[in-house]
């Protein structure tokens, strides 16, 4: 499980270096071999490889004949690169990643589960303040998603 967030620099090659929490189960789950896609929401996604490969076939299993579909697929299987984590537990970000997502040198990389987003700090930060004053406004009103009403924090 991938939780938590951390903050990470992108060095002048382009590279971050995982947090060596995570480092010895990715080598263990998937041999350190991950995937790096697009977000719609200006992150990118770090996937273990299987985990993108479960997420991939599901995707191509909806079909092709619908565009919105089609867009869906190419957006995130066109814009996937394998990536392969160093010896000393770093990923080389491809530079048309590095720039649809604004990164530059300081960055955050939070794991949601099964995958990792990594955002621009300045973003991250931004997102995180909006996001926590809009849950507390929604919550407040009793506006939270139905599929959440029976989780108890």
């Amino acid at each position: 499980m991938l939780k938590g967030s951390h903050p990470v620099t992108i060095d002048a090659k382009g590279r971050i270096a995982i947090p060596a929490s995570y480092r010895q189960s990715l080598i263990d789950d998937c041999a350190g071999r991950l995937v790096i896609t697009r977000h719609w929401d200006g992150c990118l996604l770090i996937y273990p490889g299987p985990e993108f490969q479960a997420f991939e076939s599901r995707l191509l299993s909806r079909g092709g004949l619908d565009p919105k579909v089609r867009n869906i697929q190419r957006f995130f299987i066109g814009n996937a690169r394998d990536i392969d984590m160093d010896r000393q537990g770093r990923l080389l970000l491809p530079s048309n990643l590095r720039m649809a997502a604004g990164l530059e040198s300081r960055a955050v990389l939070s794991g949601i589960g099964n995958l990792f987003e990594l955002w621009d700090e300045a973003q991250f930060n931004a997102r995180a303040e909006d996001t926590a004053a809009s849950l507390a406004k929604d919550a407040a009103n009793g506006e939270l998603p139905d599929v959440l009403m029976d989780i108890s924090l």
